[in-house]
């Protein structure tokens, strides 16, 4: 017989291939319920119990890898951590050698422990999985068998019931049933044997798996606490060793911009108007303005009021009547008008509001309306008229109060030191371009309560150190 290949020949292929035709036949006359099949339920429960053995260990071993990983990117990260720490601290920091020693024992327990899971637990894990693969494989050569053995045993029991019965082929039958039924009996009694045995083996696996994780892991981490004990002694001692040098929080620099010196002079410029009106001259009739706050609006005068002498002059409230001028009279020997005095016998008495006046004895006065309103002049936030009681006890120009929320240590001789705590009252600067961006200029509540006095208390300050109260 020719050779096919090594070890294999024309006549074992067509063998093979003659049984793998009588098994799908046997398996169909036993779906369509033409065969009885041999069941053995006992036998299948315990391939029930593997599969699921099998299925439980193949995902313990994923997740034990899983685990491992961790540990080994748990390492890298520490040791990156270490070296970090390695590198930030200096030479002449106490502890140096210290720290480097306790860095190279952390990267050696590290490795220790990996190494050691692997050992333990990971090989261990691969040697119990390990026979799943044969077993498994044995429990299907039993299944193919199994139907080798019903086969046999269908063909010898329908040549007996045949109508002409051939001796020689029934003997034939008879031992090809014999020989099929004694192989299928060996494997089906190995694996009845080795499948319980196998599913009752999965405690003790799972406790040893499991007390060797459990027992590293604390063997790891007793370790790595003296280690860090250890730094965190080190980092304790250089604490005390650098514990009076202050590390306060950085003010922003004194270096004014090009943009907030031209706000500066914008806000100058714009403001300029309102200053002069703070000392603004006498009008042309004498008339002195006594508040800088107010504000008259005169209405168009009608042509009539125009012919009535002294019409033209308007009356302020707050004029008092002896500093009416002398011009003030009609020309000729004619005698001014019972208006006039009565406006300025109003405007002495402190009227509150302007009215158009008659005398009693005289018709009404042709006179326009006056309307005089008043606004509270404003500097910084703060109203310029308000009632010199209410800010007595304030220093001159004051603006709002706040407190300091960490200490500023003073760098020049016009900045104003400040510990967490201290009330500063914000005064305006003497020239607003020399403010620079985020300072302010202020006096200590405590000094000038005591002192009265801004020439030696006053300073500047960072204002990201404070917080305003009020």
């Amino acid at each position: 017989m020719a050779e096919m290949g090594k070890g294999v020949t024309a006549g074992k292929i067509a063998s093979n291939m003659q049984k793998k035709l009588t098994r799908a036949q046997e398996k169909v006359l036993q779906k369509l319920g033409k065969a009885d099949e041999t069941k053995d339920e006992q036998f299948e429960q315990c391939v029930q119990n593997f599969n699921k053995q099998l299925t439980e260990g193949s995902k313990l071993q994923k997740d034990l890898r899983t685990y491992l990983a961790s540990v080994k990117a748990m390492h890298e990260a520490s040791k990156k951590l270490t070296e970090c720490l390695q590198e930030v601290y200096e030479p002449e920091w106490p502890g140096r050698d210290d720290t480097n020693k306790i860095a190279e024992n952390n990267d050696l327990l590290w490795v220790d422990f990996h190494q050691k899971l692997v050992d333990q637990a990971l090989l261990t894990m691969d040697t119990y999985l390990g026979q799943f693969p044969d077993i498994k494989s044995r429990i299907a050569k039993r299944g193919r068998k199994l139907v080798d053995y019903d086969s046999a045993r269908h063909h010898f029991e329908s040549l007996q019931t045949a109508k002409k019965k051939d001796d020689t082929k029934i003997a034939k039958a008879e031992e090809e049933l014999v020989k099929a039924q004694k192989v299928f009996e060996e494997m089906n009694l190995d694996l009845q044997e080795e499948l319980p045995s196998l599913w009752n083996s999965r405690v003790g696996f799972y406790v040893n798996t499991f007390q060797s994780i459990a027992g590293l892991e604390e063997n790891f981490h007793k370790e790595m606490s003296k280690l860090n004990q250890n730094l965190n002694d080190v980092l304790m001692n250089l604490d005390k060793q650098y514990s009076s040098n202050a590390f306060p929080i950085k003010a922003q620099p004194r270096k004014k911009t090009k943009l907030f010196s031209k706000l500066r002079k914008k806000m100058s410029s714009d403001s300029a108007p309102a200053k002069a009106n703070k000392s603004p001259s006498p009008p042309p009739d004498g008339t002195p303005i006594t508040s800088p706050e107010i504000k008259t609006v005169n209405h168009e005068l009608e042509p009539s009021s125009l012919e009535t002498p002294g019409a033209g002059i308007p009356k302020s409230p707050s004029q008092p009547a002896e500093t009416a001028p002398a011009s003030a009279e009609p020309a000729g020997n004619e005698a001014p008008p019972a208006s006039a005095e009565a406006s300025g016998t109003e405007a002495a008495a402190g009227a509150e509001a302007p009215k158009p006046e008659t005398d009693s004895g005289s018709a009404p006065s042709s006179l326009p309306a006056v309307v005089v309103e008043t606004f509270p002049a404003t500097v910084n936030g703060t109203e310029e008229g308000s009632a010199p009681s209410e800010r007595a006890d304030m220093p001159p120009g004051f603006l709002f109060k706040v407190q300091a929320m960490h200490d500023y240590v003073a760098t020049d001789s016009d900045e104003l030191p400040l510990k967490a705590g201290d009330v500063v009252l914000v005064i305006p600067f003497d020239n607003p371009d020399e403010q620079d961006e985020g300072w302010l200029m202020g006096v200590k509540e405590a000094d000038w309560l005591q002192h009265k006095e801004l020439d030696q208390s006053r300073g500047v300050f960072p204002e990201n150190f404070t917080e305003r109260v009020q």
